[in-house]
């Protein structure tokens, strides 16, 4: 597929040039989008609304119990519609619990420790929910250590487990960084249930992030190829091949009349992070600078006409401060106004 045509293409599939209509339905359009930076995360689905979306509009979905966030794939936190919470973890929740068996076994996290674990949260989440910091001192209240990563990776046990998610988000003066813990029995109301979880899972990431090919679901669900082998090919039907091995969706959103010349998108943002390949986005000799770093962190970035152009910052954003540039964009304050829609999305 030539390069101009795969970007276009990717631009409307991410819904960055084809806007959903509201915040929640930018978030079932993509299923999961990476979210460990909780605001970055809340940006993804902005950037991807019609309008002026903004962060409070994301917040309430997270108060109506529309949206969850958890560790859905890869050991990462994921924003996702709640309905669809609990079959993306049929998928997905063995293959992180394997490779996350051995970290567990050095944090002395066992079976017994799970259950008692269990027996001391569950009373404590039925009214209203409980923060991190606050799960960690029931933790503690029955001789759990929670330092040194062990609460953390208990928390990802029990949301792997089905039992636990983070869904309101803790109300606070500025931009709310933090949500509680809820039960999902109590807390998510409806469950999708797909005849086919695996297909279901392969044909949900090409429509947020087609044309893609089996080896970019692999790195982004985190199965091995032999399973997104079968899920492509248990898929098949549902998906269009466009060339060999490269899949779009069987219908892809209309694209705006209208569209920004310069996105300046978030952290972590799927349309960076969630390919095997990124070169076709970014050229080869800025993939240093975007990340991942050995920090593990992915910067913020700005594209231009599907290509990435340079990269910001949440912080610099709001003071107003220059980005860096790899290249300069071809339309004057195009870069500003990518960034003044971002501060106007936290303003509200």
């Amino acid at each position: 597929m030539k390069s101009a045509t795969l970007l276009s293409e990717r631009l409307r599939s991410h819904r960055l040039t084809a806007p959903a209509r509201t915040v929640t339905d930018a978030a079932s359009h993509m299923l999961a989008v990476q979210s460990q930076d909780f605001t970055a995360g809340r940006w993804a689905l902005g950037v991807r609304t019609r309008g002026a979306s903004t962060l409070r509009q994301v917040d309430r979905a997270f108060d109506r119990g529309e949206l969850v966030r958890a560790w859905t794939m890869r050991g990462t936190l994921h924003i996702v519609p709640a309905r669809d919470l609990g079959w993306i973890l049929e998928v997905t929740a063995a293959r992180q619990r394997q490779q996350g068996a051995s970290r567990q076994r050095d944090l002395g996290i066992d079976d017994d420790m799970i259950a008692a674990a269990v027996r001391a949260v569950v009373p404590r989440l039925r009214d209203g929910g409980l923060t991190r910091a606050e799960l960690f001192e029931v933790f503690a209240g029955i001789g759990i250590d929670p330092t040194g990563q062990r609460g953390i990776h208990l928390l990802n046990v029990l949301t792997l487990d089905g039992l636990i998610c983070q869904g309101p988000v803790v109300a606070r003066d500025g931009i709310g960084r933090e949500q509680r813990f809820v039960l999902v029995d109590g807390h998510i109301r409806e469950h999708a249930r797909p005849d086919d979880a695996l297909a279901e899972l392969f044909v949900r990431y090409i429509d947020g992030h087609g044309p893609a090919g089996v080896a970019d679901f692999s790195w982004w669900s985190g199965l091995t190829l032999g399973q997104s082998r079968e899920a492509r090919d248990r898929a098949l039907g549902r998906v269009v091949e466009v060339e060999d091995g490269v899949f779009v969706s069987a219908s892809r959103p209309r694209r705006s009349a209208t569209s920004a010349p310069v996105l300046a998108l978030g952290a972590f943002d799927e349309y960076y992070i969630s390919y095997a390949d990124r070169t076709a986005v970014c050229a080869p000799e800025h993939l240093a600078a975007v990340g991942p770093g050995k920090n593990g962190m992915v910067r913020a970035t700005l594209v231009e006409h599907g290509r990435v152009i340079g990269c910001w910052t949440h912080a610099s954003a709001t003071l107003g401060s220059a980005p860096e540039l790899f290249d300069q964009p071809e339309y004057d304050g195009a870069v500003h106004a990518a960034l003044a829609r971002f501060t106007d999305f936290l303003d509200g």
